[in-house]
């Protein structure tokens, strides 16, 4: 029986070893990461709401319900999208009419725009959410100060990448 390989000397850790590359390994190891980290986001962002008692809502539609809350300004679909790097207008409308149904977000026409506000019941969920998350999740962070220091870099960084990635989509869309 061939022994176990060290966990160092089995190379990085990604979803799609065919993409590796010998220049930025790193990166299939940060895309991977990604993929994990963001499907687990999804999960916490939905079963948080949940948790706050609003229920059968996609990821989507819990991030458009917080943008749509914070600063407690209207805003219009192309301005969610942009904020939200969306591209597809279409997935933000149908969101936003799930949450209109639901009596969470208000819209209000002015002139020929439509604009979007949540409501006292959108805010008291969304406050709901909120306790609910300093509970399970910042209370775990308050352990650490230097981990806080480094989601703080660590966030900096994504900016930095999601520049990157758009610009290397613009790059790939010109072929």
């Amino acid at each position: 029986m061939k022994p176990a390989k060290a966990m160092s000397d089995s190379g990085p850790i990604v979803s799609s070893a065919h993409l590796v590359s010998a220049h930025s390994a790193e990166m299939s190891e940060f895309e991977f990461g990604l993929i994990v980290a963001g499907n687990a986001f999804h999960r916490w962002v939905v079963h948080c709401m949940s948790a706050a008692g609003l229920k059968d809502l996609t990821p989507l539609d819990v991030v458009v319900l917080h943008h749509v809350t914070h600063r407690a300004r209207d805003k219009r679909l192309a301005d969610i999208c942009f904020i939200m790097n969306v591209e597809d207008t279409h997935l933000v409308n149908y969101s936003l009419k799930k949450l209109l149904t639901l009596g969470v977000v208000a819209s209000k026409k002015n002139g020929k725009e439509v604009t979007y506000a949540a409501t006292d019941t959108g805010r008291a969920y969304v406050q709901r959410y909120r306790e609910i998350r300093e509970t399970c999740l910042i209370e775990a962070l308050n352990v650490d100060d230097a981990l806080n220091r480094d989601i703080g870099e660590l966030a900096r960084l994504l900016r930095v990448l999601s520049g990157m990635y758009d610009q290397a989509a613009r790059s790939a869309a010109s072929l």
